[in-house]
């Protein structure tokens, strides 16, 4: 008796699940990936990291201060 293979399945839409769409991969249209963009744009995404304290961002980066 030969061995089921497990059936591979399509790459899904990175933001709807429809199948991909080779002219937008990972997205399967022009809309889920200005989706995406939208939402990296506006902050919905983010990427983790050290907490920044707002009162910092003018200040120089740590070890380049000149004496």
């Amino acid at each position: 008796m030969p061995e089921e293979t497990p059936q591979s399945k399509p790459p899904a839409c990175a933001i709807c699940g429809k199948p991909v769409d080779p002219a937008f991969k990972p997205f399967c249209s022009k809309r889920c990936a200005n989706l995406d963009l939208h939402r990296w744009l506006n902050g919905s995404y983010v990427i983790a990291g050290e907490p920044i304290d707002p009162s910092d961002e003018d200040a120089p980066p740590s070890g380049d201060e000149e004496s």
